[in-house]
């Protein structure tokens, strides 16, 4: 049977006054897995609700398949639901399908040749054989004890409800029953929140097998490279969402490749300006000089002079006509990237000198044998003043504690030795301001000081958008008020710079520039705990891996 496509026809979907989904439309092919990337509220959750059928959108319609499945943020059952329960609901279709085979298959073994009833019952029987061999129906039970393991849910005994399992497990058991069902389409949100490298590994192995259409939207960089055939950024854009093939270093590819087009069309006009800006300054004198006329041109010599005036006249004119559409139609400066600001790094009095006067100064932080009790225990640590680290590990294994340890934020035993007058900064997961009811620009420019708040300007960090700058802190998301903690550690960077966990709540293009920015060289150390599979199979510098 042929997989239909899921097609969006001019979408529009207006929330709290703001267009979201601004006549947007798009077709997601049978074998084609798209991938829906953008910052926060670009309108990934509200596309992928409005093609599931749960919301309606404003204007526009969608095509999509009858079988259609879509992963709900919260299980669609109560808490004393079982898992067994769970799983024979998403079986339920394919046992469903076994069973009418046995029952059509018996009515046909009864029936006489030449039955008039025997055209119709072939056609049901292939129809219905057909529906079962693309939900690889006999194959069902197998797949979701596959899927359970796979998702780290094997343990999880059947009878067990749902209200004694973690969130992070209820959403595992929603990816394994959407999964067990193989349906012509599948749409979901975020689906690696929660799962460790294993479980990720293991369901982007399972979106590639599917032959119907997957739609996902995902900050997960590793996740999108191995699974997306296409990328729809949706991020705002002149032209409106940007619809990129392959996978997520494609991407890449192809946004470095705009991006180097953007800087080369910039600079050519702006060399074009300044040439066409001199052509209209220059004077009559340099360009015809008025040398004066010998004995034998005396008689011309007033006639030429005013066809020259006439020639100078018009040169001027042309080149003002040229500046002013080239003014007019000139194409914006490309934003610059989040970098941390290097002049604006504190170093302290006491900071060493670097070079050949000293090739190995002390480190800004030693530890050893630290202990915090039932959390973290590490035998030695050494931060060096240019140190690059990475620290990985599961969850649980001290990974946020040895970051509040090192800005000594958390008491530990054993030793803690820091340089005097150290500076650190430390971006926690969980941000909180003292005044939520101060807007984030005012927060800001408190926070840094107005000299250095207008030498790095909130907006152009392009870490908040323009409408949140002068919200108050309290009204922003949690993901927000962690972007404007990391501005303030990008616009003054400490000599210690402790970053946990610091993609997420970030778009893919942002969490890409804060990388490079990372990787810079350059005075501070940066000590980052991530599970960013992205990150960490790209980090340059050292990495230190915490075991339970």
């Amino acid at each position: 049977m042929t997989q239909p496509a899921l097609i969006a026809h001019d979408l529009v979907r207006v929330l709290g006054g703001r267009r979201i989904l601004d006549g947007l439309s798009l077709t997601a092919a049978p074998g084609r897995r798209l991938g829906l990337i953008g910052e926060n509220g670009c309108g990934k959750s509200t596309l992928l609700r409005v093609l599931a059928g749960v919301d309606e959108p404003d204007a526009g319609r969608v095509d999509r398949p009858a079988d259609l499945g879509y992963l709900h943020q919260e299980i669609p059952f109560d808490a004393a639901t079982t898992v067994a329960a769970v799983l024979d609901d998403a079986l339920r279709e394919a046992r469903t399908d076994l069973a009418e085979l046995d029952r059509l298959g018996a009515d046909l073994a009864e029936l006489p040749d030449g039955d008039p009833r025997l055209p119709d019952l072939l056609a049901a029987y292939g129809a219905r054989l057909e529906q079962a061999q693309d939900r690889e129906a006999w194959d069902a039970d197998r797949r979701a004890a596959l899927l359970l393991d796979g998702l780290g849910l094997a343990a999880a005994a059947p009878q067990r409800t749902l209200g004694s399992l973690s969130g992070g497990q209820r959403g595992r058991l929603a990816l394994a029953a959407l999964l067990v069902r193989r349906p012509a389409a599948v749409l979901l949100d975020e689906p690696t929140n929660h799962l460790d490298d294993g479980a990720a590994a293991f369901l982007e192995e399972q979106l590639r097998s599917l032959p119907g259409t997957v739609v996902v939207a995902s900050h997960d960089r590793a996740f999108l490279d191995a699974v997306c055939t296409d990328l729809l950024d949706l991020d705002p854009a002149a032209d409106g969402p940007v619809r990129f093939g392959g996978g997520y270093r494609a991407y890449l590819d192809a946004k470095r490749a705009r991006r180097h087009r953007w800087e080369r069309r910039f600079a050519d006009e702006q060399r074009e300006l300044a040439e066409l800006r001199r052509s209209v300054e220059v004077t009559a004198h340099r360009v015809a000089p008025d040398r004066g006329p010998t004995d034998n041109e005396k008689m011309g010599y007033g006639h030429r002079a005013g066809r020259v005036q006439q020639q100078i006249s018009r040169r001027v004119r042309d080149a003002a006509g040229r500046l002013a559409d080239l003014e007019r139609r000139q194409v914006a400066e490309p934003p610059a990237p989040l970098r941390f600001v290097p002049d604006t790094l504190t170093t302290g009095p006491d900071a060493p000198a670097t070079g050949s006067e000293q090739e190995a100064p002390d480190p800004l932080v030693t530890l050893h044998r630290l202990r915090v009790p039932g959390r973290l225990a590490l035998d030695a640590l050494d931060v060096a003043a240019d140190e690059r680290l990475l620290i990985t590990g599961g969850n649980g294994t001290g990974k946020s504690t040895l970051l509040a340890v090192l800005a000594g934020r958390l008491d530990a035993t054993g030793r803690v030795h820091r340089r005097p007058d150290l500076t650190v900064g430390l971006l926690t997961q969980d941000t909180a301001f003292e005044r939520p009811d101060r807007t984030a620009r005012d927060t800001y420019e408190l926070a840094l000081g107005p000299d250095r708040a207008e030498r790095v300007p909130l907006a152009s960090l392009g870490l908040l958008a323009a409408a949140d700058l002068d919200r108050p802190v309290g009204s922003l998301s949690v993901g927000q008020r962690r972007r404007l903690a990391l501005a303030l550690l990008v616009a003054r960077p400490p000599q210690l710079l402790l970053l946990d966990e610091p993609t997420n709540h970030l778009s893919p293009v942002l969490c890409d520039e804060l990388e490079e920015a990372m990787g810079a060289k350059g005075p501070g150390a940066i000590v980052v705990a991530a599970h960013d599979r992205w990150l960490r199979r790209r980090w340059q510098g050292r990495e230190i891996s915490l075991n339970p």
